[in-house]
């Protein structure tokens, strides 16, 4: 699978939010977006996965435009989590996550051999087999993103983007989506492009970080190349110092904002 974004430009009304953004996204890697509120993270990737239209340039998978695609083949190739669910509380996990399978569809739909596989296989990829009967009102919230996760996984896409599908978990949570994640990339080959607010979190698992202001791209490399402090300086107005996990995984510690006192978030 190739994804190209060409000179992507778009945003909400008269508001320009992404301006020329172009890249290359290879195959079987995780990709993070970073960057400081409102610099076009998520508004990047519904670009990506059809939800916004952009105002000019393209995205391109396997050298077709993603709004030449026929709908259903689409979502059989690419899942997208926004960062808001919505879903009836009466349903269970495995009646959310046999949603997913809608793109295959023929004709009037019943659950087919072939669909409850692939719910039995998202349900076990995200460790829910235990929890398949329960309704989802009744999750906690790791419990229910690791389900919206598995809903995802059940349209066996070949790329998946999720946006911030971190926030609001405690921090055992975050790590264990995170894991998740790792996982379905390692073992599976599963293309991953998600939007993230810890930068820690994003070095942890990321093959590529992508940190985007003022519209563009700013700086795109392996964790190691750009998460500096002068990088993160420019991009985030901090300062900060970098360690190094026996792994050899930056980290950031924040020690204070550079941003003049008369600006606000």
């Amino acid at each position: 699978m190739k994804l190209e974004l060409c000179t992507l430009s778009g945003g909400y009304g008269a508001k320009l939010v992404i301006d020329g953004v172009s890249l290359t996204i290879r195959d079987r890697s995780i990709v993070t977006l970073l960057g400081p509120n409102g610099c076009g993270k998520s508004t990047l990737l519904k670009m990506i996965g059809r939800i916004l239209k952009p105002r000019s340039g393209e995205v391109l998978l396997d050298g077709k435009s993603v709004n030449r695609i026929d709908t259903a083949q689409l979502a059989r190739r690419l899942a997208l989590l926004p960062q808001q669910q919505h879903s009836s509380p009466d349903l269970t996990v495995e009646e959310l996550v046999m949603l997913g399978r809608f793109p295959h569809r023929r004709g009037p739909w019943t659950a087919s051999p072939r669909d409850r596989e692939a719910v039995d296989k998202a349900l076990n990829m995200t460790r829910l087999q235990g929890l398949r009967h329960r309704l989802t009102r009744t999750l906690s919230g790791g419990e229910r993103q690791r389900t919206w996760i598995a809903m995802t996984l059940a349209q066996e896409p070949e790329l998946l983007l999720l946006d911030e599908p971190t926030t609001f978990l405690d921090i055992c949570c975050q790590f264990e989506i995170v894991e998740l994640v790792r996982s379905l990339n390692r073992q599976f080959g599963i293309t991953v492009i998600m939007v993230l607010h810890d930068l820690n979190l994003a070095a942890s698992c990321s093959d590529e970080l992508i940190m985007l202001k003022d519209r563009a791209i700013r700086y795109a490399g392996p964790p190691r190349e750009v998460m500096t402090p002068e990088i993160l300086r420019e991009v985030f107005s901090i300062e900060s110092r970098i360690t190094w996990s026996p792994e050899g995984v930056p980290y950031c510690m924040a020690l204070g904002s550079t941003r003049p006192a008369e600006s606000s978030c």
